[in-house]
Protein backbone atom coordinates (compact mmCIF):
# COMPACT_ATOMS: atom_id res chain seq x y z
CA UNK A 1 0.00 0.00 0.00
CA UNK A 2 1.30 3.49 -0.87
CA UNK A 3 2.00 6.21 1.64
CA UNK A 4 -0.69 8.70 2.56
CA UNK A 5 -0.59 11.79 0.39
CA UNK A 6 0.67 14.11 3.13
CA UNK A 7 3.31 11.88 4.76
CA UNK A 8 6.99 12.84 4.72
CA UNK A 9 9.87 10.33 4.64
CA UNK A 10 12.28 9.79 7.59
CA UNK A 11 15.85 9.93 6.24
CA UNK A 12 17.78 12.46 8.41
CA UNK A 13 20.39 11.52 11.03
CA UNK A 14 22.07 13.59 13.77
CA UNK A 15 24.98 14.68 11.55
CA UNK A 16 22.57 15.94 8.92
CA UNK A 17 20.61 17.82 11.61
CA UNK A 18 23.84 19.47 12.79
CA UNK A 19 24.53 20.45 9.18
CA UNK A 20 21.03 21.86 8.83
CA UNK A 21 21.14 23.70 12.17
CA UNK A 22 24.50 25.34 11.50
CA UNK A 23 23.68 25.80 7.83
CA UNK A 24 20.42 27.63 8.51
CA UNK A 25 22.32 30.21 10.53
CA UNK A 26 25.86 30.45 9.20
CA UNK A 27 25.11 33.19 6.66
CA UNK A 28 24.52 35.42 9.67
CA UNK A 29 28.29 35.30 10.20
CA UNK A 30 28.96 36.45 6.63
CA UNK A 31 26.72 39.49 6.36
CA UNK A 32 23.89 41.42 7.97
CA UNK A 33 25.27 41.66 11.51
CA UNK A 34 27.67 44.43 10.40
CA UNK A 35 24.69 46.70 9.67
CA UNK A 36 24.17 46.89 13.44
CA UNK A 37 27.59 48.50 13.97
CA UNK A 38 26.56 52.04 12.87
CA UNK A 39 23.73 51.82 15.42
CA UNK A 40 25.59 50.35 18.38
CA UNK A 41 29.30 50.30 17.55
CA UNK A 42 31.45 47.40 18.71
CA UNK A 43 30.46 47.81 22.37
CA UNK A 44 26.74 48.28 21.73
CA UNK A 45 26.46 45.38 19.28
CA UNK A 46 28.79 43.30 21.45
CA UNK A 47 26.67 43.73 24.58
CA UNK A 48 23.48 43.05 22.61
CA UNK A 49 25.08 39.91 21.20
CA UNK A 50 26.01 38.61 24.67
CA UNK A 51 22.38 38.87 25.80
CA UNK A 52 21.17 37.29 22.56
CA UNK A 53 23.62 34.38 22.99
CA UNK A 54 22.15 33.78 26.47
CA UNK A 55 18.65 33.93 24.98
CA UNK A 56 19.48 31.45 22.21
CA UNK A 57 21.17 28.98 24.54
CA UNK A 58 18.12 29.00 26.84
CA UNK A 59 15.71 28.96 23.91
CA UNK A 60 17.44 26.13 22.04
CA UNK A 61 17.43 23.71 24.96
CA UNK A 62 13.81 24.63 25.77
CA UNK A 63 12.76 24.25 22.14
CA UNK A 64 14.48 20.87 21.99
CA UNK A 65 12.09 19.61 24.68
CA UNK A 66 9.13 20.68 22.55
CA UNK A 67 10.61 19.24 19.34
CA UNK A 68 11.30 15.87 20.97
CA UNK A 69 7.86 15.72 22.61
CA UNK A 70 5.90 16.83 19.53
CA UNK A 71 8.02 15.93 16.45
CA UNK A 72 5.89 17.63 13.79
CA UNK A 73 6.84 19.61 10.67
CA UNK A 74 4.98 22.72 11.81
CA UNK A 75 7.35 23.42 14.70
CA UNK A 76 6.03 26.21 16.92
CA UNK A 77 2.64 26.10 15.20
CA UNK A 78 2.09 22.54 16.43
CA UNK A 79 3.39 23.30 19.94
CA UNK A 80 1.28 26.45 20.37
CA UNK A 81 -1.83 24.79 18.95
CA UNK A 82 -1.53 22.00 21.48
CA UNK A 83 -0.90 24.42 24.35
CA UNK A 84 -3.29 27.27 23.53
CA UNK A 85 -5.58 26.21 20.68
CA UNK A 86 -5.80 26.95 16.96
CA UNK A 87 -5.98 30.75 17.15
CA UNK A 88 -2.69 31.16 19.02
CA UNK A 89 -1.27 28.31 16.98
CA UNK A 90 -2.07 30.19 13.80
CA UNK A 91 -0.37 33.38 15.04
CA UNK A 92 2.71 31.39 16.08
CA UNK A 93 2.85 29.59 12.76
CA UNK A 94 2.33 32.80 10.82
CA UNK A 95 5.19 34.45 12.72
CA UNK A 96 7.33 31.45 11.82
CA UNK A 97 6.33 31.77 8.18
CA UNK A 98 7.24 35.47 8.17
CA UNK A 99 10.67 34.67 9.64
CA UNK A 100 11.39 31.88 7.18
CA UNK A 101 9.96 33.62 4.11
CA UNK A 102 11.71 36.98 4.70
CA UNK A 103 15.13 35.61 5.71
CA UNK A 104 15.99 33.97 2.33
CA UNK A 105 15.50 37.17 0.22
CA UNK A 106 18.04 38.99 2.41
CA UNK A 107 20.47 36.11 2.01
CA UNK A 108 19.82 35.96 -1.73
CA UNK A 109 20.77 39.63 -2.04
CA UNK A 110 24.01 38.89 -0.16
CA UNK A 111 24.71 35.96 -2.50
CA UNK A 112 24.27 38.33 -5.42
CA UNK A 113 26.57 40.88 -3.78
CA UNK A 114 29.35 38.35 -3.14
CA UNK A 115 29.01 36.89 -6.65
CA UNK A 116 29.07 40.39 -8.08
CA UNK A 117 32.60 40.84 -6.68
CA UNK A 118 33.78 38.43 -9.38
CA UNK A 119 31.29 39.24 -12.15
CA UNK A 120 30.30 42.91 -11.77
CA UNK A 121 28.56 42.85 -15.15
CA UNK A 122 25.85 40.49 -13.81
CA UNK A 123 23.09 42.37 -11.90
CA UNK A 124 22.74 41.39 -8.24
CA UNK A 125 18.93 40.77 -8.47
CA UNK A 126 19.44 38.42 -11.42
CA UNK A 127 21.92 36.33 -9.43
CA UNK A 128 19.54 36.27 -6.47
CA UNK A 129 16.61 35.05 -8.58
CA UNK A 130 18.74 32.33 -10.22
CA UNK A 131 19.73 31.16 -6.72
CA UNK A 132 16.06 30.93 -5.76
CA UNK A 133 15.25 28.82 -8.80
CA UNK A 134 18.21 26.45 -8.32
CA UNK A 135 17.78 25.76 -4.63
CA UNK A 136 14.01 25.57 -4.66
CA UNK A 137 14.44 22.93 -7.35
CA UNK A 138 16.95 21.00 -5.23
CA UNK A 139 14.59 21.04 -2.26
CA UNK A 140 11.75 19.75 -4.42
CA UNK A 141 13.97 16.93 -5.67
CA UNK A 142 14.37 15.35 -2.22
CA UNK A 143 15.08 16.07 1.43
CA UNK A 144 17.95 13.59 1.74
CA UNK A 145 19.74 15.06 -1.28
CA UNK A 146 19.03 18.56 0.05
CA UNK A 147 20.33 17.71 3.54
CA UNK A 148 23.44 15.97 2.15
CA UNK A 149 24.24 19.03 0.07
CA UNK A 150 23.58 21.23 3.11
CA UNK A 151 26.02 19.22 5.22
CA UNK A 152 28.72 19.47 2.54
CA UNK A 153 28.50 23.24 2.07
CA UNK A 154 28.13 23.82 5.81
CA UNK A 155 31.38 21.99 6.58
CA UNK A 156 33.15 24.07 3.93
CA UNK A 157 31.60 27.28 5.29
CA UNK A 158 32.66 26.51 8.86
CA UNK A 159 36.17 25.76 7.62
CA UNK A 160 36.19 29.04 5.72
CA UNK A 161 35.28 31.05 8.83
CA UNK A 162 38.09 29.36 10.74
CA UNK A 163 40.48 30.09 7.88
CA UNK A 164 39.28 33.71 7.78
CA UNK A 165 40.00 34.02 11.48
CA UNK A 166 43.43 32.48 10.99
CA UNK A 167 44.25 35.07 8.32
CA UNK A 168 42.72 37.99 10.26
CA UNK A 169 43.95 37.47 13.82
CA UNK A 170 47.62 38.20 13.02
CA UNK A 171 46.43 41.70 11.99
CA UNK A 172 44.18 42.07 15.04
CA UNK A 173 44.65 45.18 17.20
CA UNK A 174 42.68 45.67 20.42
CA UNK A 175 42.32 49.42 19.81
CA UNK A 176 40.25 48.65 16.70
CA UNK A 177 37.60 47.09 18.97
CA UNK A 178 37.59 50.06 21.33
CA UNK A 179 37.68 52.86 18.72
CA UNK A 180 34.31 54.69 18.50
CA UNK A 181 32.85 51.74 20.38
CA UNK A 182 29.54 53.38 21.35
CA UNK A 183 28.77 56.00 18.67
CA UNK A 184 25.12 56.54 19.69
CA UNK A 185 25.39 56.08 23.42
CA UNK A 186 23.87 53.27 25.45
CA UNK A 187 20.65 53.32 23.41
CA UNK A 188 22.74 51.87 20.58
CA UNK A 189 22.61 48.55 22.42
CA UNK A 190 18.85 48.37 21.94
CA UNK A 191 18.98 49.64 18.35
CA UNK A 192 21.46 46.92 17.34
CA UNK A 193 19.42 44.00 18.73
CA UNK A 194 17.97 42.86 15.35
CA UNK A 195 21.47 42.47 13.95
CA UNK A 196 22.69 40.55 17.00
CA UNK A 197 19.75 38.18 16.50
CA UNK A 198 20.74 37.81 12.82
CA UNK A 199 23.86 35.96 14.02
CA UNK A 200 21.61 33.05 15.11
CA UNK A 201 18.33 33.52 13.27
CA UNK A 202 16.91 30.26 11.92
CA UNK A 203 18.38 27.69 14.33
CA UNK A 204 14.85 26.70 15.29
CA UNK A 205 14.33 25.37 11.76
CA UNK A 206 15.81 22.07 12.96
CA UNK A 207 12.45 21.32 14.59
CA UNK A 208 10.64 21.64 11.26
CA UNK A 209 12.31 18.51 9.87
CA UNK A 210 11.37 16.39 12.89
CA UNK A 211 8.95 14.32 10.78
CA UNK A 212 11.80 13.50 8.39
CA UNK A 213 14.27 12.57 11.14
CA UNK A 214 15.21 9.01 12.09
CA UNK A 215 14.34 8.43 15.77
CA UNK A 216 13.64 12.16 16.34
CA UNK A 217 13.38 11.89 20.13
CA UNK A 218 17.11 11.09 20.34
CA UNK A 219 18.49 12.55 17.13
CA UNK A 220 17.16 16.09 17.61
CA UNK A 221 18.86 16.41 21.01
CA UNK A 222 22.31 15.76 19.54
CA UNK A 223 21.86 17.69 16.31
CA UNK A 224 20.28 20.76 17.95
CA UNK A 225 22.71 20.93 20.88
CA UNK A 226 25.94 20.64 18.91
CA UNK A 227 24.62 23.12 16.32
CA UNK A 228 24.03 25.97 18.80
CA UNK A 229 27.39 25.42 20.52
CA UNK A 230 29.17 25.52 17.14
CA UNK A 231 27.40 28.76 16.25
CA UNK A 232 28.28 30.53 19.50
CA UNK A 233 31.98 29.82 18.92
CA UNK A 234 31.81 30.99 15.29
CA UNK A 235 29.96 34.19 16.31
CA UNK A 236 32.67 35.24 18.78
CA UNK A 237 35.50 34.40 16.39
CA UNK A 238 33.97 36.19 13.40
CA UNK A 239 32.98 39.34 15.32
CA UNK A 240 36.36 39.90 16.94
CA UNK A 241 38.57 38.91 14.01
CA UNK A 242 36.78 41.04 11.41
CA UNK A 243 36.39 44.20 13.51
CA UNK A 244 39.86 43.84 14.99
CA UNK A 245 41.56 44.30 11.61
CA UNK A 246 40.70 47.97 11.06
CA UNK A 247 37.73 49.03 13.18
CA UNK A 248 34.03 48.65 12.57
CA UNK A 249 33.71 51.40 9.95
CA UNK A 250 35.99 49.45 7.59
CA UNK A 251 33.61 46.48 7.46
CA UNK A 252 30.43 48.53 7.13
CA UNK A 253 31.12 51.10 4.42
CA UNK A 254 32.32 50.64 0.84
CA UNK A 255 34.72 53.12 -0.69
CA UNK A 256 31.72 55.09 -2.02
CA UNK A 257 30.32 55.42 1.52
CA UNK A 258 27.40 53.03 0.99
CA UNK A 259 26.68 50.30 3.55
CA UNK A 260 27.97 46.92 2.43
CA UNK A 261 26.41 43.45 2.49
CA UNK A 262 29.90 41.83 2.37
CA UNK A 263 31.85 42.70 5.55
CA UNK A 264 34.31 39.80 5.48
CA UNK A 265 35.71 40.66 2.02
CA UNK A 266 36.09 44.27 3.25
CA UNK A 267 38.12 43.00 6.20
CA UNK A 268 40.21 40.75 3.96
CA UNK A 269 40.83 43.61 1.55
CA UNK A 270 42.77 45.37 4.31
CA UNK A 271 45.07 42.36 4.75
CA UNK A 272 45.59 40.97 1.24
CA UNK A 273 45.33 42.52 -2.20
CA UNK A 274 42.03 42.24 -4.05
CA UNK A 275 43.64 40.06 -6.74
CA UNK A 276 45.39 37.82 -4.21
CA UNK A 277 44.68 34.08 -4.53
CA UNK A 278 43.81 33.79 -0.83
CA UNK A 279 41.33 36.66 -1.10
CA UNK A 280 39.51 35.01 -4.01
CA UNK A 281 39.58 31.62 -2.31
CA UNK A 282 38.06 32.95 0.91
CA UNK A 283 35.38 34.97 -0.88
CA UNK A 284 34.52 31.98 -3.09
CA UNK A 285 34.13 29.65 -0.14
CA UNK A 286 32.29 32.43 1.70
CA UNK A 287 29.61 32.19 -0.94
CA UNK A 288 29.02 28.64 0.23
CA UNK A 289 28.18 29.91 3.70
CA UNK A 290 25.47 32.09 2.24
CA UNK A 291 24.28 29.22 0.06
CA UNK A 292 24.10 26.92 3.11
CA UNK A 293 21.75 29.26 4.98
CA UNK A 294 19.75 30.20 1.91
CA UNK A 295 19.19 26.60 0.94
CA UNK A 296 18.57 25.44 4.52
CA UNK A 297 15.99 28.08 5.40
CA UNK A 298 14.19 27.42 2.12
CA UNK A 299 13.97 23.80 3.30
CA UNK A 300 12.58 24.77 6.73
CA UNK A 301 10.21 27.34 5.25
CA UNK A 302 8.76 24.73 2.94
CA UNK A 303 7.91 22.50 5.88
CA UNK A 304 6.36 25.35 7.85
CA UNK A 305 4.11 26.41 4.97
CA UNK A 306 3.35 22.77 4.16
CA UNK A 307 2.05 22.15 7.70
CA UNK A 308 -0.13 25.25 7.46
CA UNK A 309 -1.75 23.89 4.34
CA UNK A 310 -1.99 20.35 5.67
CA UNK A 311 -4.09 21.43 8.67
CA UNK A 312 -6.22 23.78 6.54
CA UNK A 313 -4.94 27.04 8.05
CA UNK A 314 -3.80 28.09 4.58
CA UNK A 315 -4.86 26.96 1.11
CA UNK A 316 -4.90 23.15 1.13
CA UNK A 317 -2.76 23.13 -2.01
CA UNK A 318 0.24 24.05 0.14
CA UNK A 319 -0.26 20.89 2.19
CA UNK A 320 0.24 18.51 -0.73
CA UNK A 321 3.32 16.30 -1.07
CA UNK A 322 4.88 15.74 -4.50
CA UNK A 323 3.79 12.23 -5.58
CA UNK A 324 7.27 11.26 -6.81
CA UNK A 325 9.76 13.14 -4.62
CA UNK A 326 7.70 13.10 -1.38
CA UNK A 327 8.55 16.77 -0.69
CA UNK A 328 6.28 19.82 -0.11
CA UNK A 329 6.75 21.15 -3.65
CA UNK A 330 3.76 23.52 -3.70
CA UNK A 331 4.79 25.18 -0.43
CA UNK A 332 8.35 25.58 -1.71
CA UNK A 333 7.19 27.21 -4.94
CA UNK A 334 4.80 29.57 -3.15
CA UNK A 335 7.55 30.70 -0.77
CA UNK A 336 9.87 31.27 -3.72
CA UNK A 337 7.42 33.66 -5.39
CA UNK A 338 6.98 35.69 -2.19
CA UNK A 339 10.74 35.74 -1.61
CA UNK A 340 11.53 37.03 -5.08
CA UNK A 341 9.00 39.84 -4.63
CA UNK A 342 10.67 40.81 -1.33
CA UNK A 343 14.23 40.77 -2.68
CA UNK A 344 13.27 43.02 -5.60
CA UNK A 345 12.62 45.80 -3.05
CA UNK A 346 16.38 45.87 -2.41
CA UNK A 347 15.86 46.77 1.28
CA UNK A 348 18.10 44.23 2.99
CA UNK A 349 18.02 45.87 6.43
CA UNK A 350 14.22 46.11 6.46
CA UNK A 351 13.82 42.53 5.26
CA UNK A 352 16.14 41.32 8.05
CA UNK A 353 14.17 43.30 10.62
CA UNK A 354 10.81 41.87 9.51
CA UNK A 355 12.28 38.39 9.70
CA UNK A 356 13.55 39.09 13.23
CA UNK A 357 10.09 40.32 14.31
CA UNK A 358 8.71 36.94 13.24
CA UNK A 359 11.49 35.09 15.04
CA UNK A 360 10.98 36.91 18.35
CA UNK A 361 7.24 36.26 18.23
CA UNK A 362 8.02 32.59 17.64
CA UNK A 363 10.42 32.51 20.60
CA UNK A 364 7.93 34.17 22.95
CA UNK A 365 5.01 31.92 22.05
CA UNK A 366 7.12 28.76 22.12
CA UNK A 367 8.46 29.53 25.62
CA UNK A 368 4.91 30.21 26.82
CA UNK A 369 3.92 26.90 25.25
CA UNK A 370 6.51 24.88 27.13
CA UNK A 371 5.38 26.46 30.42
CA UNK A 372 1.73 25.77 29.59
CA UNK A 373 2.29 22.17 28.47
CA UNK A 374 4.30 21.34 31.60
CA UNK A 375 1.19 22.27 33.64
CA UNK A 376 -1.53 20.95 31.34
CA UNK A 377 0.14 17.73 30.21
CA UNK A 378 2.59 16.58 32.88
CA UNK A 379 2.33 13.01 31.55
CA UNK A 380 3.38 13.99 28.00
CA UNK A 381 6.37 11.90 26.93
CA UNK A 382 9.46 14.14 27.16
CA UNK A 383 12.55 12.22 26.00
CA UNK A 384 14.54 15.38 26.71
CA UNK A 385 13.76 17.83 29.51
CA UNK A 386 15.24 21.32 29.49
CA UNK A 387 17.80 21.78 32.28
CA UNK A 388 17.03 24.16 35.16
CA UNK A 389 13.30 24.34 34.38
CA UNK A 390 11.53 26.78 34.69
CA UNK A 391 14.48 29.20 34.90
CA UNK A 392 15.78 28.39 31.41
CA UNK A 393 12.60 29.02 29.36
CA UNK A 394 11.62 31.98 31.56
CA UNK A 395 15.00 33.67 30.96
CA UNK A 396 14.66 33.12 27.19
CA UNK A 397 11.11 34.51 27.38
CA UNK A 398 12.14 37.65 29.29
CA UNK A 399 15.02 38.49 26.94
CA UNK A 400 12.84 37.87 23.87
CA UNK A 401 10.07 40.14 25.20
CA UNK A 402 12.54 42.93 26.00
CA UNK A 403 14.13 42.54 22.56
CA UNK A 404 10.72 42.73 20.86
CA UNK A 405 9.82 45.91 22.79
CA UNK A 406 13.16 47.53 21.91
CA UNK A 407 12.85 46.55 18.26
CA UNK A 408 9.33 47.95 18.04
CA UNK A 409 10.49 51.25 19.53
CA UNK A 410 13.43 51.68 17.16
CA UNK A 411 11.64 50.27 14.09
CA UNK A 412 8.12 51.55 14.67
CA UNK A 413 7.01 51.68 11.03
CA UNK A 414 8.28 48.16 10.36
CA UNK A 415 6.57 47.00 13.56
CA UNK A 416 3.28 48.35 12.18
CA UNK A 417 3.86 46.58 8.86
CA UNK A 418 4.61 43.33 10.70
CA UNK A 419 1.49 43.62 12.87
CA UNK A 420 -0.53 44.48 9.78
CA UNK A 421 0.63 41.31 8.03
CA UNK A 422 -0.26 39.22 11.09
CA UNK A 423 -3.71 40.80 11.49
CA UNK A 424 -4.55 40.52 7.80
CA UNK A 425 -3.50 36.87 7.76
CA UNK A 426 -5.47 36.16 10.94
CA UNK A 427 -8.57 37.80 9.46
CA UNK A 428 -8.33 35.62 6.35
CA UNK A 429 -7.74 32.56 8.55
CA UNK A 430 -10.94 33.26 10.51
CA UNK A 431 -12.90 33.51 7.27
CA UNK A 432 -11.96 29.97 6.26
CA UNK A 433 -14.99 27.66 6.60
CA UNK A 434 -13.10 25.28 8.93
CA UNK A 435 -12.35 28.10 11.38
CA UNK A 436 -15.59 30.04 11.64
CA UNK A 437 -16.75 28.02 14.62
CA UNK A 438 -13.35 27.75 16.34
Amino acid sequence: MGKPVAELTRTLNATMLWGLGVGYVISGMYFGWNLGLPKGGTLGLGIATIFIIIMYLCFTFSYTELACSIPKAGGVFDYASRAFGRNVGFLAGMAQNIEFIFAPPAIAIAIGTYFNLFFPQVPIPAIAIIAYLLFTGLNIYGVKAAATFELFVTILAVGELLLFAGVSYPSFHWENLTHNALPNGWQGILASIPFAIWFFLGIEGVANVAEETINPQRTIIRGFGFAILTLVVLCVITFTSSVGVGGWEKIVYNTDGAESDSPLPLALGQIVEGNNFLYHLLVSIGLLGLVASFHGIILAAGRSSFEFGRVKMAPALLGKVHPKFRTPANALLGNMVLGIIALLTGKTGDIITLSVFGALTLYIISMLSILRLRKREPALARPFKVPLYPFTPVLALVIAVLALIAMSYYNFNLALIYCGILLLAFGLFRLLPTNKTV
